[in-house]
């Protein structure tokens, strides 16, 4: 048996408000352990405050991405990331003329049940 896997198409993650997320690994392969996810931010783009159950590493590839975290403002550029912990409240966003193109790691892998997203009023 081999001690390998490869993984060769991402689960595209249906979205509506234009953002790309390819779920490389995760809830779509089976592993509830850890979720790897490429991902694309349209420029103006952002998404309803959230409280995730699970602690989530962001890397940023090409151009800007905001974060409110518990309050605090804090934007990334390429090449820097960030590690938010489970039980932040998080609102991610792109005002910013250009497209956010990120890497995001979350343990144990995101899921609807445990982002704890707020409805948008």
């Amino acid at each position: 048996m081999s001690k390998y896997k490869i993984q060769k198409s991402p689960f595209v993650v249906p979205t509506n408000d234009g953002k790309l997320i390819e779920e490389i690994w995760g809830n779509s392969t089976g592993n509830s352990n850890i979720s790897i996810a490429h991902m694309v931010a349209p420029s103006n783009w952002s998404e309803p405050h959230q409280t995730p159950e699970f602690d989530e590493f962001t890397y940023i590839i090409k151009g800007k991405k905001q974060f409110e975290i518990d309050g605090e403002t804090v934007v990334l550029e390429a090449g820097q990331s960030i590690l938010i912990e489970k039980g932040a409240r998080i609102r991610y966003s792109n005002p910013f003329e250009n497209p956010c193109e990120y890497l995001a790691i979350c343990l144990p892998a995101f899921s609807m049940e445990l982002v704890n997203r707020e409805e948008e009023l």
